[in-house]
């Protein structure tokens, strides 16, 4: 008989898991703290579950994707979570960026109960969760990590074991600092090439398959062109994500110029109201600096969404 799986949190990123491990033939029951997110799932044949500890007790593994720390523990350990019908020999899979001290900590209160814990933050965006393309970066044990793998690999194109729990963590805020520089360098280049004159759509395919190239550029480049900020990934998430960052490097000693001057620029877009656009409107930043707007002119795109 397959393993039972729980999904708690339908967000961006936990409805295309969701929705993936349902294609792929597992039983799956989910949970979401706003319970109409519920309904497009249980159609789809999924169990719908009223508490994390609903969930947990009917599920051998139960993945989180939730959207902070906090969010995290009151999941695991708030009235009714997960820690309260959680079976001995139940794995927890969390899929959040969250603290990876936090996380440290989560999985020791768990173990005492003997309930196993990985941490498996995801990059890929909100694309590659509905493809189930999700690249993810796993913290805990090796035994626990194979008894996860069917699950993982419903949801993702590339499982990678970077260490103990805590570590998955850690390897997401690497990856944060490469998402959000980058971002910033396909932002000044974006700029000046609209300052030059260039034709956008067509600097982008000169340079996409060459050194220069990168996730970022290929996917996010042209939406910036379109003056689409729709989110992959909020400019909120991504401040959170910053925050951890921030964090961890000042526990360690570690100087991040580039990642602390992207967290001011996003700032001041949440200063302006535009949290919740997707995180490439970071070149909007850019913008109010210099007096150019990108991709309004050259390209003939449409302007109405900014």
């Amino acid at each position: 008989m397959s393993t039972r799986v729980g999904v708690i949190g339908l967000g961006i990123m936990g409805s295309g898991m969701a929705n993936n491990l349902l294609a792929k033939g597992h039983r799956v029951s989910v949970q979401n703290r706003t319970a109409a997110r519920t309904e497009r799932f249980a159609a789809a044949g999924a169990t719908v579950c009223c508490t994390p500890s609903e969930l947990a007790a009917s599920c051998d593994v139960i993945l989180i994707c939730v959207s902070d720390t906090p969010d995290v523990e009151a999941v695991l350990f708030g009235p009714d979570g997960v820690a309260a019908g959680a079976a001995a020999g139940s794995l927890v899979v969390d899929a959040s960026t969250i603290s990876p001290d936090a996380t440290r900590d989560f999985a020791a209160r768990l173990a005492g109960q003997g309930v196993a814990f990985l941490d498996t933050p995801v990059s890929g965006g909100s694309e590659g969760a509905v493809k189930g393309t999700l690249s993810i970066m796993v913290g805990g044990a090796a035994a626990d990590l194979e008894r996860a793998r069917p699950v993982l690999e419903a949801i993702g194109a590339r499982v990678t074991h970077v260490g103990p729990v805590g570590a998955g963590q850690t390897c997401k805020l690497v990856n944060q600092i490469l998402v959000v520089v980058n971002m910033l360098a396909v932002s000044e280049a974006l700029l000046l090439a609209q300052a030059g004159g260039l034709d956008l759509t067509k600097t982008i395919a000169a340079v996409e398959s060459g050194a220069a190239g990168s996730w970022m550029l290929s996917n996010r480049g042209p939406q910036v062109i379109q003056r689409d900020w729709r989110p992959g990934f909020t400019i909120d998430l991504q401040q959170k994500d910053l925050r951890l960052v921030l964090e961890a490097a000042d526990s360690l000693g570690i100087p991040l110029q580039a990642t602390a001057g992207v967290f001011q620029l996003y700032r001041t877009l949440q200063s302006a109201g535009l949290g919740g656009e997707g995180n490439h409107a970071l070149v909007k930043a850019l913008e109010a600096l210099s007096g150019t707007t990108v991709g309004r002119s050259g390209d003939s795109a449409d302007d109405s969404r900014r």
